[in-house]
């Protein structure tokens, strides 16, 4: 009980996040205490940012890379070659790491320190989609780190998941956006392929898209966050649980009570498919 109790503190929820053994009755303690959430998410988060309408990585650090010319064009450097994304669809695990990090097929690769393929378990049920890489994820090579990863983190302990675990954890563009920037369009479309061949190799059971960005990417379509809650879509036969990213919650603390509805969600059609799977 007490990690447990120090996982859902952590993410601002206090005993009202308690799990109990049915997944029901998880849903219907958040349903029931829904107007305590604020009272019981009194932690100090980070500063807020209620004018930036779109998820984005919570808070970065001053980044001196973003004040720096952009780098020379690719014909410049001879010894990285573009790499052209159509080129994933066969690629093995080690391959196509290779061509992320060599990728030069956007403006995003010219003020990156290095690209993010990726991180946790090739074979995983579960597949967790973010935006793009922060500046601390730019740094280390590794989605979701800092405070936000800190909150994934929690949310995953909460559902009985962890980073690596039968989790896949990944980002709908691969490179930093500059000043954490929402990515464009065309940088998504560019590093979908990625993204798809991943897909492809893990063959994750669910996949949770967390914020609009990534639910965009991967159902090619508009979304909205609030609207989109609650249903399971679908890409290419696996479902699609939308919800919001780890930084939007950092900055709004109010919406991880409906977080925490959607993580009830995600498990409960995880259960169903490993039972009809099982059949």
């Amino acid at each position: 009980m007490t990690r447990r109790y120090s996982i859902l503190r952590e993410m601002g929820l206090g005993p009202i996040w308690r799990l109990r053994d049915a997944a029901d009755a998880a849903d219907s303690a958040v349903a029931g205490s829904a107007e305590h959430v604020a009272a019981a998410s009194a932690e100090p988060t980070p500063p807020a940012a209620p004018d930036i309408p779109s998820p984005v990585t919570a808070e970065p650090p001053v980044d001196r890379r973003d004040k720096i010319p952009a780098s020379p064009a690719p014909e410049a450097e001879p010894e990285t070659p573009a790499v052209r994304v159509a080129d994933a669809a066969d690629l093995d695990w080690d391959t196509l790491t290779r061509k992320i990090l060599a990728c030069r097929e956007c403006a995003l690769c010219e003020q990156r320190t290095q690209a993010v393929p990726g991180v946790g378990d090739r074979e995983a049920d579960w597949l967790f989609v973010g935006e793009g890489p922060g500046a601390e994820e730019d740094a280390r090579g590794e989605p979701f780190v800092g405070k936000a990863g800190k909150l994934l983190d929690a949310m995953l302990a909460a559902i009985d998941l962890a980073r690596g675990d039968n989790v896949y954890i990944a980002n709908a563009v691969k490179c930093r956006p500059p000043m954490n920037r929402t990515p464009e369009p065309a940088e998504l479309a560019a590093c979908f392929p990625y993204l798809a061949r991943q897909i492809a190799l893990i063959r994750p059971r669910l996949i949770v898209a967390l914020g609009r960005p990534a639910a965009q990417a991967l159902l090619n379509t508009d979304i909205r966050i609030a609207s989109a809650r609650g249903r399971c879509f679908d890409y290419q036969g696996i479902p699609v649980i939308v919800t919001y990213h780890p930084a939007y919650l950092l900055r709004n603390p109010l919406d991880k009570a409906k977080a925490w509805e959607d993580l009830c969600f995600a498990r409960r059609q995880m259960r169903e498919r490993l039972d009809k799977d099982n059949a």
